[in-house]
């Protein structure tokens, strides 16, 4: 039976470049509905637990950048800054570095400002009882896998999932975990569970929860938070 640990706390990883997204500004920093992403993002998680912990992940050349953005937006929810690193996995590391006590850590995308309060619920409760907890989506849309060949296929897309973040998990077992050597097969933090033998569990996502990556995605976004 896990012990069911009331502490939270969040890593944000927002170590984006904006390359798909055609801006010279990172896209974790691009305004939205009046403030930058990130803050969006941050703001969500407060709004359902006034007493999380917030661990902003950012590549240490854009501390400035965001001190000067907080500033500017009259941001003042408190969380602390780590540095990222090359990969999210090492981004993920660094910010795992000022977790010392046992919690609930979830690990998010900051570029994903629109996950409901309900997810964040199912994914700290899933979490708490089971270990671990992945949000998901299903798939509406009819799917075709490619063969090296070049053909394609269809697939059964009730056997697929859309991943989404935050992943939550407790704090000893993410951590060991991120103790591994690094893999490129290390796509989100699942993946490196799974490489320890860990089991992930499942929950529910939110359809809203997507990560903002092109311009219609800042646009879907732009009105869902207006």
């Amino acid at each position: 039976m896990i012990l069911i640990i009331v502490k939270r706390k969040t890593i944000i990883v927002a170590g984006g470049q904006g390359v798909r997204m055609h801006s010279d500004v990172p896209k974790q920093f691009l305004p939205v509905a009046g403030q930058p992403i990130l803050m969006h993002t941050i703001s969500r998680f407060v709004s359902w637990d006034p007493d999380m912990e917030i661990i902003v992940v950012l590549p240490e050349p854009y501390f400035d950048l965001w001190n000067s953005h907080c500033r500017r937006y009259h941001f003042s929810t408190p969380h602390r800054l780590a540095a990222g690193g090359d990969t999210r996995f090492h981004s993920v590391q660094g910010g795992l570095r000022l977790i010392q006590e046992p919690c609930l850590v979830a690990v998010h995308d900051g570029v994903r400002p629109l996950v409901s309060h309900d997810t964040l619920s199912r994914v700290f409760d899933g979490a708490a009882e089971h270990g671990n907890a992945v949000p998901v989506t299903t798939i509406g849309q009819s799917m075709r896998r490619l063969d090296p060949d070049g053909t394609s296929h269809p697939v059964k897309r009730e056997e697929y999932r859309l991943i989404q973040t935050p992943q939550c998990f407790l704090s000893d077992i993410l951590k060991k975990a991120y103790s591994q050597e690094y893999r490129p097969l290390f796509t989100d933090d699942a993946s490196v569970m799974e490489a320890m033998g860990e089991r992930i569990q499942l929950v529910e996502g939110n359809p809203e929860n997507l990560k903002i990556t092109r311009p219609a995605d800042l646009k879907y976004a732009e009105a869902l938070l207006r």
